[in-house]
């Protein structure tokens, strides 16, 4: 076994993630276990993880989320594992929530949708959230409202937005607990630990504060590249190592990071430039709409 150990090193590709992010054909992403493993230890730092948790893990276990920001996080921390069925389903997850008083409840924004739509079908005292208390929002932006609604309804005060791509392991922004309530709720934290971030124009010059610009990351936590595809890797990641993400966003005086669109995504109408993401979040804070 000793001699098995001295052939390996943290820099060795220990799983293969396909993804096929916005660009055509899946890409096998290779990455390490210095990425996964200090990426699991981060985000259940930020979670507060104890051996008393029990996470609720709703997303597939083939997805660096629920492999990495679930399995690894509990397996690091001591918490229990809770997966309450084979593809998500809200009401076997708010089941699961209430039998097994899980304290935490993962998913992308669309599954806190579909549990708040079933908890306004539930008869009364059917669920019960009052174990819960985090949680993480991950995969996709996350409008303001929802994130609203589950602090209100789901009792999840200490819930983290968390930014982040399959390439990069996949975690690069997330909240902290004492992070201010309207930055939880309008941006997607700051830069991770021991990872840098940069925003950069389209000549690849850094943007000022507040400006917008391609969202890149560079550090331990980016893939060493596509499996057998020199060429993709070349485009995604540069020669000084920085991981170009396609998104828009902007960074404040406090290093909050704000996702505004993706480079491809921008509408221009009348010479102007369009956010999706801002005609998104006003059709979702209409009353009769559900989501968007």
């Amino acid at each position: 076994m000793l001699a098995r150990e001295q052939t390996l090193s943290f820099e060795d590709t220990v799983n293969i993630q396909f993804t096929s992010g916005t660009t055509g054909y899946p890409k096998g992403v290779t990455l390490t276990h210095h990425g996964i493993l200090n990426n699991a230890l981060y985000v259940g730092e930020a979670l507060e993880c104890t051996p008393e948790d029990r996470l609720a893990i709703n997303v597939p276990l083939y997805h660096t989320i629920g492999m990495v920001l679930g399995n690894l996080v509990a397996l690091q921390y001591g918490s229990t594992m809770v997966y309450p069925a084979g593809s998500y389903e809200p009401k076997a997850t708010l089941e699961a929530v209430t039998k097994e008083k899980c304290t935490a409840f993962y998913g992308v924004p669309t599954m806190f949708t579909a549990a708040l739509k079933e908890l306004d079908n539930s008869s009364p005292g059917q669920y019960d959230m009052s174990s819960l208390r985090t949680g993480l929002i991950a995969g996709s932006v996350c409008p303001a409202p929802l994130m609203q609604a589950c602090f209100d309804r789901m009792n999840m005060h200490g819930l983290c937005i968390m930014y982040g791509m399959t390439e990069l392991s996949p975690v690069a922004t997330l909240m902290g607990p004492d992070d201010p309530f309207e930055k939880r709720i309008s941006t997607i934290g700051r830069v991770a630990p021991m990872a840098e971030l940069k925003i950069i124009d389209e000549q690849g010059t850094i943007v000022p504060v507040g400006e917008k610009g391609e969202i890149c990351v560079r550090g331990y936590l980016v893939m060493k590249g596509y499996w057998d595809d020199e060429e993709k890797t070349a485009e995604a990641v540069d020669d000084a190592g920085w991981m170009h993400s396609g998104d828009l966003g902007e960074i404040d005086e406090d290093g909050f990071v704000q996702i505004v669109g993706r480079v491809k995504d921008m509408i221009i109408r009348g010479g102007e430039n369009i956010s999706p993401k801002e005609i998104e979040e006003v059709l979702g804070a209409h009353s009769l709409v559900r989501d968007v």
